[in-house]
């Protein structure tokens, strides 16, 4: 009563205590704020037990899921030791060099092409720009086999470029993000004023100088979160990967690892986990990395004038 009596007058602690104490309770509790909890409860156990699962598997020494129905039953390392007998390693590098060369290009022909289409006027512009808005809504690996067909047809000129390459995996994983990223990124690079290109062409800036010195530095949220989700979609893809190589030295590893899977009665599950988690890690390192650029970038940019 006394608390009551003197709100405004009571110390800021007695003031919060006294609208916390004043908070929903009983069922208005549950319908306002007791289903969020409920909720987020059950999707940190939808993510983190198959993860459990998986580093389980990955330590237990029997190489099978059924002797991992217990979690941390058995720990042992030899599942990861033997990767560095198998060829998963050269399949992780293969990932690793496709990924990143993808993701630097991707930032790099999106934002030329979204510069372009930003800030030029040209003939066909609006037509472009409609076309890449269509060509998006259809997934690449509905192309698989025109592409298999292409590659066979360019190898038999140049070989470099057709199947069995990895140049020509990497230039198809080009093509088909191009479109998308373009869009996304034209978007973000409409809301960086004009006026600053015309200061600088004031100052004698070419339109080579404003996109590499400014327009790139106030663009680079966008070309973070394009740079990230092209290595986390590269890395991960699987259709066009085991369309495209053949050779086991080659081979990608999401597609090394589905070899290991595909043997219904001696797949190394083990083996298989262990690989799973050690390819998780770049991705992880890499989200990391850019998301104070990703948060800090795009929050800034909400409020640019």
């Amino acid at each position: 009563m006394t608390k009551t009596a003197s709100r405004e007058d009571a110390p800021l602690a007695d003031r919060y205590r006294i609208r916390h104490d004043a908070g929903p309770r009983g069922a208005r509790w549950w319908t306002e704020v007791g289903w969020r909890h409920l909720v987020g409860i059950v999707m940190v156990v939808i993510c983190v037990v198959p993860l459990l699962y998986v580093i389980s598997a990955s330590l237990n020494p029997s190489g099978t899921f059924t002797g991992s129905n217990r979690l941390f039953s058995e720990v042992g390392w030899n599942n990861y030791a033997e990767l560095f007998e198998s060829r998963y390693w050269q399949w992780f590098v293969n990932s690793f060099v496709i990924a990143t060369t993808t993701a630097i290009g991707t930032v790099l022909m999106g934002g030329a092409a979204a510069y372009a289409f930003s800030r030029f006027r040209f003939s066909g512009r609006r037509a472009a720009l409609t076309t890449l808005l269509l060509v998006q809504m259809f997934p690449q690996m509905l192309a698989v086999v025109a592409v298999f067909l292409v590659l066979l047809t360019i190898g038999d000129v140049i070989p470099v470029l057709g199947t069995n390459s990895t140049l020509a995996l990497i230039a198809v994983y080009l093509g088909g993000a191009l479109g998308v990223n373009t869009f996304l990124m034209y978007g973000f690079f409409n809301t960086v004023p004009r006026e600053i290109d015309e200061a600088a062409k004031i100052d004698g800036a070419g339109h080579a100088q404003i996109f590499w010195t400014i327009i790139l530095r106030l663009v680079s949220p966008i070309l973070a979160v394009v740079g990230l989700l092209s290595f986390i979609g590269t890395f991960g893809e699987f259709i066009i990967a085991k369309t495209v190589l053949q050779s086991p030295d080659r081979l990608t590893l999401a597609v090394g690892l589905y070899q290991w899977a595909s043997d219904e009665r001696n797949a190394p599950w083990g083996l298989f986990s262990a690989g799973a988690v050690l390819a998780a890690v770049p991705v992880v390192v890499l989200f990391l990395f850019l998301q104070k650029y990703i948060v800090g970038g795009l929050t800034s940019g909400s409020v640019k004038g």
